[in-house]
């Protein structure tokens, strides 16, 4: 590790990670897959780096990956406590699905209930637009009303091609999401829906005596996969978004407008075996790895201790992955008071002059000011050293 102050070059350091990751791509002559569909995307979840896209922005009916969006409002519901599990939710008339070859369905009775946590796993196993349409309806008394907290949330995800108008991804005017987008959603699925991320993982669920398997093949060929989402409509096509987490590394897939579910299952394996062929994810310091100790003027201690304040992960290409140093900006010294936990500066990982990764540096403790006399018996130390 080297520690030194590099303020003079944090323009070139700060440059961000897509564009250092174009770079290295380029460098090491790495071309995306082509495959036969209207749009995809990988992503790496840790960074949210895009590593290979197709059409990545454009608006596309998103069929029944629009359900991951359902389920993650009711994730954030339960996980907030505004639901419960157990709470009873209603099928009505208007959500009851008769079964048809045109929609999945759970089958909930008409007029009967099921418990939250039931209609959860309707939607993301059984795909039960029946399921879709009676959470939304409890949350938001009408699914109209249900697709404005809908469009709500993907703003706040950043999602910026994207515009629901239902709960389910049955064809409806001016109902679309782009490829880049649903893989945002499901990073953000991942990263914030906790145990109940695990419902995506399940190959199958029971409800009224009808027993559905989940449609997302990748789940019964390859162990890494955990989710997350299948969907199809004619407009559509055959679509799926998946995320695979091998040896510490975690990416995510989005496939749309495939011809088949043997094609959509095929080219997203082939997309994720493409990423964890070519890339892998570097930790070049733990959180809390000790970094410095710093004299402190006017404090009740004369040191502190520094550390890392998060993990400093780095993807990269695995051609490039032993390029990788490590440059601490910290300043030469500190004046108290001090809190524990407060930036003091980064350590930024570099390959090739730039920063591709950074974390902060901080205080591993408090340090209050001195006494007065104590500051002042400083001030004039300060001011001698200072002269020579």
């Amino acid at each position: 590790m080297t520690v030194k102050r590099v303020k003079n070059q944090l323009v070139q350091l700060v440059v961000g990670v897509s564009i250092s990751m174009s770079a290295m791509m380029a460098s090491a002559a790495i071309q995306p897959p082509e495959m036969d569909n209207t749009a995809y995307v990988l992503m790496d979840y840790n960074t949210g780096e895009i590593l290979a896209q197709k059409n990545a922005n454009e608006s596309l009916p998103p069929a029944s990956l629009t359900k991951m969006m359902t389920s993650y409002i009711i994730e954030q519901r339960l996980a907030s406590g505004d639901l419960k599990e157990d709470d009873q939710v209603l099928m009505s008339p208007n959500a009851w699905c008769r079964g048809s070859s045109s929609q999945s369905c759970m089958y909930v009775p008409v007029n009967k209930t099921a418990s939250v946590i039931d209609m959860l796993r309707g939607i993301i196993i059984q795909s039960g637009n029946d399921a879709s349409k009676a959470m939304a309806e409890h949350i938001a008394g009408s699914e109209a009303s249900f697709a404005i907290l809908m469009n709500e949330q993907a703003e706040k995800l950043g999602m910026e091609n994207t515009n629901f108008v239902n709960s389910t991804g049955m064809p409806d005017e001016g109902h679309e999401a782009s490829a880049l987008d649903l893989a945002k959603l499901s990073r953000a699925i991942i990263k914030n829906s906790g145990d109940y991320y695990g419902l995506y993982a399940e190959k199958e669920f029971t409800y009224n005596g009808i027993t559905q398997g989940n449609r997302n093949a990748l789940l019964a060929t390859d162990p890494t996969v955990d989710g997350l989402k299948t969907g199809h409509t004619d407009a559509a096509g055959y679509c799926l978004a998946a995320s695979s987490n091998r040896d510490g590394m975690r990416l995510i897939s989005v496939i749309m407008g495939t011809d088949s579910q043997q094609a959509r299952a095929d080219q997203s394996r082939e997309l994720l075996n493409w990423g964890f062929g070519h890339f892998t994810t570097v930790t070049k310091a733990p959180a809390g790895q000790f970094v410095s100790k710093l004299p402190v003027w006017f404090g009740e201690a004369d040191e502190i201790e520094l550390a890392t304040g998060d993990s400093l992960q780095i993807l990269t290409t695995k051609t490039q992955k032993n390029k990788i140093t490590t440059v601490v900006d910290i300043p030469d010294s500190l004046e108290a008071p001090i809190k524990k936990g407060q930036e003091i500066g980064k350590m930024m990982a570099v390959i090739d002059g730039k920063a591709v990764a950074s974390v902060p540096i901080i205080a591993t403790s408090d340090i209050e000011q001195s006494g007065f006399m104590s500051r002042t018996w400083q001030r004039v130390v300060r001011w001698a050293q200072n002269l020579f």
